[in-house]
Formats: C-alpha cells, sequence, structure tokens
C-alpha cells in the first residue's frame, strides 16, 4: 500500500499516525490534503533505526544522546541532509525524526527502501487518537488502517500529548518545540546527562 502511493493509519508508541513513504512527493501532498492540515506544517519522518538516521540528517549531538532517546517517544528536530525529498517541508531546513518505540513500526519502517513521513491520525486541530475507531471518518482516505488495539491508557489526557519535540539543531543547546508525553526524563537526560542548556526562546 506504501509502495503504490497509498496512506496507511499505523499504531506508534505514544498516538495513532498517518505515514506514507517520504520521497514520494505526491503521498505526501495527499496526507496533507487528508488532515486538512496548513501546508507550512512541517511533517516528521519515522525510521527503524538510529543509524539510518545520520542518512537524512545532519547530526550534532554524540550517538549515544540519540541512543538514550530513540526509540522512544520522543522526536528529534535535527538539520536535514540533501538526501531527503525536497517536496517534503520545502521551507524548513530542520527536519523531525520519530523512531517509535513500538516493534510494528519499527519492523515497517525497516521494510521501507527510506523513510516514512509520519503525522497523527486526526484531522488538525482536533485531539490525537488511541484507537482506529477515533478517526473513522479519515477511512475513507486511507489505503490501509492497522490495528494495534488501544494504545496507552485512553481515560488519561497525558496519553494523548503524542511525542515529546525537542529541536537539537544547535550545537551544545536544545529547545523544547512540544512538551509532549515525555519533557520530565528527556529534559533531564539533555541537560544532566550531557550538559545541554535550553535555548532561550
Amino acid at each position: 500500500a506504501l509502495q503504490a502511493g497509498g496512506l496507511v493509519a499505523v499504531p506508534t508508541d505514544t498516538v495513532y499516525g498517518v505515514a506514507c513513504l517520504a520521497q514520494d512527493s505526491a503521498a505526501v501532498r495527499s496526507i496533507y490534503s487528508l488532515k486538512g492540515r496548513n501546508g507550512a506544517k512541517p511533517l516528521a519522518i519515522c525510521l527503524g533505526d538510529v543509524e539510518r538516521l545520520y542518512r537524512y540528517c545532519r547530526v550534532n549531538v554524540p550517538d549515544e544522546l540519540l541512543r538514550d532517546l530513540l526509540p522512544g517517544p520522543v522526536t528529534l528536530v535535527l538539520e536535514r541532509s540533501e538526501e531527503l525529498n525536497k517536496d517534503l517541508n520545502p521551507f524548513a531546513s530542520l527536519v523531525g525524526v520519530r523512531i517509535p518505540d513500538h516493534p510494528f513500526m519499527r519492523d515497517l519502517a525497516r521494510a521501507c527502501p527510506g523513510p516514512l513521513a509520519l503525522t497523527s491520525a486526526n484531522i488538525s486541530s482536533q485531539g490525537s487518537t488511541l484507537t482506529v475507531l477515533e478517526f473513522q471518518d479519515l477511512w475513507p482516505q486511507l489505503s490501509l488502517v492497522i490495528d494495534g488495539g488501544p494504545i496507552g491508557d485512553i481515560q488519561s489526557p497525558e496519553c494523548r500529548l503524542g511525542s515529546t519535540v525537542v529541536d537539537l539543531s544547535v550545537s551544545g543547546k536544545f529547545s523544547i518545540i512540544r512538551p509532549g508525553c515525555a519533557l520530565t526524563p528527556t529534559v533531564e537526560i539533555l541537560k544532566k546527562k550531557y550538559g545541554l542548556v535550553p535555548e532561550s526562546s
């Protein structure tokens, strides 16, 4: 379904997502129209392993730092490399990278020739979804829906926060773009273990 340019709903370690092949420009456009999303809002890429991240990003933090945070409920924002599809976030020099701590998602990402583009399975500005029934209105526009069961505690508002998004593109610094569900442990690792300082917003 992905290789045919389709959009696939997938479970991740935080909320349900919609994925397509990031290097497929038509599929990337389809994701924006599916979500009614502002074209200036960037899409993250999803990979199966930390090693693959170096192909699509310029990394200026220790490899160990990447491995302390990934796989996990964190999106790392880094400078993009030339390898990444120019039609994916064409206005941005940075890209968010996700390696979900979810066996199915990692296997799927490893099976794909390039990165997946990944966004939450909901209409823009509506709440994140933790079961496939919660985004039923999107089903007709999806090639496939993978039902991984309920994600996390569907009663808990924290579970709907999505990943913690942190910008690591400036050497020695970090800035939190979205607090998400893993803010405290993420900041602790960045500050205490690696001595990064918060960029004054």
